[in-house]
């Protein structure tokens, strides 16, 4: 079924919908989240949040793209639920370790920007990712938005692991770069 006819049955508020993205999405959704939390339960919790979730948002959202909208939500639920976890234990993990990698060339204190600010910024982001080759852009962010492991992008694509490495750290060199010529604080 394609993603037209399951926003479809969302609009017509038909619960076949909900079975229906759970069987195109739920391999997908359980990816993500499990890629973030490293626990079954709880990408298995956020398979079923996003569900709910995508319930409720549909209608009267409409998205373009589902899966990419899937992929949001699912995201945020468990980067949320990871956040939760982590407040009570400090624990190891990819998401950890990914977020590590990033964090001397993003803002450097804890406030939260404006949505204004947010936006610009996911926008100045979108806009220097798509300067980047395909493959690069791709490595980053599977890395940074999806998490996955390092070995996990080598074997995607076909590459060593260094390799990766290396295409991570240039791309995020290249983007402190684009930040400090944009007047963003690092």
């Amino acid at each position: 079924m394609d993603d037209r006819q399951i926003i479809t049955m969302y609009f017509a508020r038909d619960e076949i919908a909900l079975a229906q993205t759970q069987q195109k999405y739920g391999e997908y959704v359980m990816s993500i989240a499990h890629n973030i939390l490293d626990n079954v339960q709880d990408a298995q919790e956020c398979l079923n949040d996003t569900l709910l979730k995508l319930w409720n948002l549909i209608p009267p959202e409409n998205p373009k793209d589902l899966k990419a909208y899937i992929a949001k939500i699912v995201r945020n639920m468990a980067m949320d639920r990871y956040r939760d976890r982590t407040r009570q234990k400090r624990g190891s993990g990819q998401v950890s370790v990914a977020l590590s990698e990033i964090e001397d060339i993003f803002p450097a204190s804890n406030d939260v920007l404006s949505e204004v600010e947010r936006r610009a910024f996911v926008a100045f982001l979108n806009q220097f990712l798509q300067t980047q080759p395909e493959r690069e852009r791709n490595v980053f962010i599977l890395r940074y938005f999806y998490m996955d492991s390092v070995s996990e992008i080598a074997k995607t694509y076909k590459l060593k692991e260094s390799h990766v490495l290396v295409i991570l750290s240039r791309t995020r060199q290249k983007l402190k770069k684009a930040m400090e010529k944009e007047g963003y604080a690092i």
